[in-house]
């Protein structure tokens, strides 16, 4: 848990720093948990990872896609993933969505007038897609500054309560 305490604190300095996080951190991440639980473990450590990768990476594609946030994110919830395995990286993302949306509700309350604006714009997407069915995005305009999450903070901190109540004992019905 050691290391990926250290991949989060990273991830959150590098986010808040540079506003992205960066593949030279989520890639050897990925690499060496699968390797570890490759070695350690054999092929069902492999797929352990592995599946974790997938799960980490699959829930945040569809906002990744709708330009809700960075690649770099997705990715990192992946990494998250291949060291806490499918099921872990799963929880964690549940977590990671209620500590999100806080987030985004302060920067709301915050930045209410920049957001207005940006809420507008989603609400329009959505009801193109509903009568539609097809997903058309709306960029905002190149002066629009709007407000900007960054989503490695509640990663780390989904990934940290997660583990917390696993270790603590609780156990998801999931």
């Amino acid at each position: 848990m050691i290391f990926l305490g250290t991949v989060l604190i990273v991830a959150v300095v590098n986010d808040l720093r540079l506003g992205k996080i960066p593949n030279y951190l989520t890639y050897p991440t990925v690499i060496t948990v699968l390797a570890y639980h490759g070695v350690t473990k054999g092929l069902d450590g492999l797929l352990f990872s592995a599946g974790g990768l997938a799960v980490g990476i699959g829930v945040f594609v569809p906002p990744y896609l709708m330009g809700g946030m960075g690649a770099g994110d997705a990715k990192l919830m992946g990494a998250v993933g291949s060291i806490l395995g499918a099921r872990g990286a799963f929880v964690a993302f549940l977590f990671t969505c209620v500590v999100g949306g806080i987030y985004a509700l302060i920067v709301l309350v915050v930045k209410r007038k920049k957001c207005r604006e940006c809420i507008m714009r989603y609400v329009i997407m959505l009801k193109t897609f509903a009568v539609t069915g097809h997903f058309i995005p709306i960029r905002a305009a190149e002066d629009e500054n709007t407000p900007r999450l960054f989503y490695g903070v509640p990663i780390a901190l989904g990934t940290l309560f997660s583990i917390f109540f696993e270790s603590s004992g609780y156990v998801f019905p999931i």
